[in-house]
């Protein structure tokens, strides 16, 4: 039912409220990625406050508030595509927002296009989820190929130049692609891979493989893989004494959880991120970079800025707004051709998909750990300080 919100009688253009938008989000809100999956919730949560607060999304002068609808996925895949069904069939979700991760991410896509409802996500950067010619699938962060390229470059432009890597990998999808562009893009920056090999997901006792990376004498340690999978190198790196030049983690060292696991063991740690608060977006609607970040801090009452899982999450939100407007309709075949036309600027970046629904036009940046606190050290015109390199010694820290 349509009720008039405001306005008089006689007013003309009154602002009309439509019934609630239901969207579903299938959710690690437990299991071995709840930690990553809290961050994303944060991120669609803040979003969902924001625009109710603006009474809702405007679709031809009726405004909808959102009702999100979470359903948790236990970070298990299978369990993942189930519950997406579900708040299909059952909670009557109009609109799809991402699970946190590739895996679940890729198996809820096939729900999705099955069943013709739109989803947005942000936090599945494998590009496998988008090679099956989808049509109702948008992913609104950088691709996995970019996550730990930025750090090559960065250690190219390093003196001494450090000149050989070893690179760990969990075999999941997202982490196997981080860990192909490396070994694809190492050697045309002048580095030599001594070392590569991989570890199921999830795996928390990595000694083994960071016993061999020690054996090669790797100036760079790399690890595609997730938050625990890092922590767990880190914790074997400082337990044999590796003392790379560079240690840099796909996932992980961008989190709040990594330094409050590892103290000032986390100091020196590199990782690519695909937002930080220096980054210099001017946004066409919505809240700037630093008003995000105040916004964050007031209502989670937090010390710590906002990770990029938050913003790729809280962009994830804005770009199905902004195709729901552009739609002005709230009917999936438009609102999935209003995505695939999209492009707008928002303060996590430039949003405009490709003919696979894969954002290729914004560009990540690389973090390190200094003193326990997060610093953006490259590119350069954003950085806020720059790398500390090489690392010391575990010994000598």
């Amino acid at each position: 039912m349509v009720a008039l919100a405001c306005g008089s009688a006689g007013g003309g253009g009154a602002t009309q409220t439509g019934e609630d938008l239901v969207i579903g989000v299938p959710m690690s809100i437990t299991g071995s990625q709840s930690k990553e999956g809290a961050l994303a919730k944060q991120g669609y949560d803040m979003w969902q406050q924001w625009i109710n607060n603006q009474g809702g999304i405007d679709v031809k002068g009726t405004k909808h508030k959102v009702k999100l609808v979470y359903e948790d996925d236990q970070s298990k895949p299978d369990i993942s595509a189930q519950l997406t069904q579900k708040l299909i069939t059952e909670e009557k979700a109009q609109f799809l927002l991402g699970p946190y991760g590739s895996s679940t991410t890729n198996t809820d896509a096939v729900v999705a296009e099955r069943n013709g409802i739109p989803m947005v996500e942000g936090n599945g950067a494998a590009q496998a989820i988008f090679e099956h010619g989808y049509k109702y699938v948008f992913g609104v962060l950088s691709p996995a190929n970019k996550y730990l390229t930025g750090v090559l470059d960065m250690a190219a432009s390093l003196t001494p130049k450090p000149t050989t890597v070893a690179m760990l990998s969990a075999d999941d999808s997202f982490s196997l692609e981080v860990a192909k562009a490396v070994t694809d893009y190492a050697p045309g920056k002048g580095f030599t891979i001594v070392y590569n090999d991989r570890y199921p997901n999830g795996s928390t006792d990595l000694s083994g493989l960071v016993a061999n990376a020690k054996a090669k004498s790797a100036d760079i340690v790399l690890n595609s893989g997730h938050l625990q999978e890092a922590i767990a190198i880190n914790k074997a790196a400082k337990d044999l004494k590796l003392d790379a030049k560079m240690f840099a983690y796909s996932v992980g060292p961008s989190t709040p959880d990594f330094i409050t696991s590892l103290g000032k063991d986390a100091d020196y740690v590199f990782g690519g991120s695909q937002w930080t608060p220096q980054v210099k977006y001017t946004p066409s609607f919505y809240l700037s970079v630093q008003d995000y970040v105040t916004a964050y801090k007031k209502m989670f009452g937090s010390n710590e800025d906002p990770d990029y899982h938050v913003a790729e999450s809280t962009a994830a939100c804005l770009a199905l707004q902004k195709a729901i407007q552009n739609a002005g309709s709230l009917k999936p075949d438009r609102v999935r051709d209003a995505l695939a036309s999209l492009d707008v600027m928002t303060f996590f970046g430039q949003i405009k998909f490709d003919t696979r629904g894969i954002n290729v036009t914004k560009p990540m940046v690389v973090e390190q750990i200094q003193s326990g606190k997060h610093h953006t050290v490259w590119p350069a015109d954003v950085a806020d300080a720059k790398p500390m390199y090489p690392a010391p010694g575990w010994s000598s820290r």
